[in-house]
Parts: structure tokens; sequence; C-alpha cells
């Protein structure tokens, strides 16, 4: 039987129409994989019922208070700090005076902001030089002190825990000019026999410069004797030293930190579609 040879036009028609029922056919042919895939996801779930977490407002920089924050200090007077009659409040900014003032406000776990400046020019040299401590609960120092172009020993300078460890970095500013402190506290716990239970945990940032990184301390931060831990309650109070250089202080203010809650209502599980898998282990 003679058949006529297709013209070049023709050819290419049927190529083209047999390549359109191919790549039909293979879409036909993948959509029971794709659509059984998205049916046998599976999700993992905790089986944690998790309490709404509050809503914060935040500040409208990040040094300003949030909505939840205990304001300490905010350029008016010392009225939130015992022995704050002491030290001076000049242009919204306090001043150290003579000792120490400690804040009224106590608090366990919890977020400080702190600014500071070291004096303008500086005198002195060493430890003698723009020296003073944020305390937290009253007892464990991050230091303060103008450790700009100033050496002294390393876990005596601007954001040391005193005498326990330096910052990992020095990111201090000149003198005259404002640093801060962001300060992230998780208090230590003690048994009801006074026993440490759980360590102190310090996370600092200097100038927004991270210098301490959950930090274990290792008790309190004395000049004279190792550090220990003596039991204490819960919350203590935040204290600023006056170590006879005048250094100046602005912003404070503190978050008491509560980690998420939740309530774990069953044990973690699988769900595909409808059906509920358990976890083999």
């Amino acid at each position: 039987m003679f058949t006529r040879p297709r013209s070049a036009s023709a050819r290419f028609a049927l190529a083209r129409l047999t390549l359109v029922r191919l790549t039909l056919g293979m879409a036909a042919a993948a959509a029971p994989f794709a659509l059984a895939g998205t049916a046998t996801a599976q999700e993992y779930l905790s089986g944690i019922e998790w309490e709404k977490p509050p809503v914060v407002t935040p500040g409208k920089t990040d040094s300003d208070p949030p909505s939840d924050a205990v304001v300490l200090f905010d350029g008016t007077d010392l009225s939130r700090w015992r022995g704050g009659d002491r030290w001076s409040v000049v242009d919204g900014v306090a001043v150290t005076g003579k000792g120490q003032i400690t804040s009224l406000d106590e608090f366990g776990d919890c977020q400080v902001h702190i600014e500071w400046s070291a004096p303008d020019p500086p005198k002195g040299s060493g430890q003698g030089r723009g020296n003073s401590g944020v305390f937290l609960m009253g007892r464990y120092e991050l230091q303060v002190l103008d450790s700009y172009d100033n050496p002294t020993y390393f876990d005596g300078q601007a954001g040391a825990i005193y005498k326990q460890t330096p910052p990992a970095v020095n990111a201090m500013r000149p003198p005259g000019q404002w640093n801060s402190y962001d300060i992230f506290w998780t208090a230590p716990r003690f048994d009801d026999d006074g026993s440490l239970t759980s360590p102190a945990y310090i996370t600092v940032l200097h100038n927004g410069v991270l210098i301490l990184n959950h930090f274990e301390l290792q008790g309190d931060t004395p000049f004279n004797r190792p550090p220990k831990y003596s039991a204490h309650s819960e919350k203590g109070p935040i204290s600023l030293q006056d170590h006879g250089d005048p250094v100046r202080f602005r912003n404070i203010w503190v978050r008491e930190f509560k980690p998420a809650t939740g309530v774990q209502a069953r044990q973690p599980y699988l769900k595909q579609g409808d059906q509920e898998l358990p976890i083999n282990e």
C-alpha cells in the first residue's frame, strides 16, 4: 500500500500533539502521588496547652521602657531609691554622691536597662577612674568603670562580673559619652535548708554588643575574699555604687521576666489528617 509522505507542517503538528498528550499523561499520573503526599503529611504536636502570652507595648526606641517596665529613674528624682537624697539630679541625670543607693523595688528574674557616663575630662587611672557598679539583688556586681584606654585588671574592667570574669570584649565609649547596659538576669535558687539548687546566670549587652552570654556566677562579688553563695530571698533590689567618682546615670528601668507557661495535657503525638498517631521512641 502506498502512503503519501506528510508535509513538514503536518509532521510538526503531529509531533506537538504527541508532546501535549505525553505531558498531560505524566501530570495525570503524578497527581495521585501529589495528593497522597499532601494528605499524608504528618504534623508534630507537643501535647502542651500554652497560656496566651501577654501583650507588651515596646518603647518608641529599644532604650525606652516598654509598657510593663518598672521605671526606677526617669530623670525627675530619686524617690524610688534608698539614699537617693544623698545623690544629685542635674538636667535629668543622676550623679553619684555620698554612699550607695538601693532601689525600693525588688526583683528576681528580670531585664534591666541602665545608661551611664564616665566623667569628662577623665581623672585618675585603673580602678580610680570612673568607678561605680550595678549590683543585682544588692550583691552581684556588674562593674562600671571608665575602661576607654584605661588598663586595669581584666575581671575588674567595665562589663566584668567583678573578680569572676572579664567581658568578652571592651565595648566602651569615650569619657563623657553615654554607655548602655542591657542585662538579662536569672536569680539563684535556694532550697529550704539554704543550700544552692541553681546558680545565678547573667547575659549583658554593652552598647548593643554581647559581652556576657549566660555566664554562671560563682557567688557574690566581694573584693577581699572568694565568691560564695549565701541563701537569700527570691527577690532583691538594684544597687548603684558610690566609689568616689562622679559617674552619671539615666534611663533606668526593669522588667520582671516570666517564661511562657503551659500544661502538658497529653503526651506528644503526630497528626495525619483526622488520625492521631503515637510517637514511637
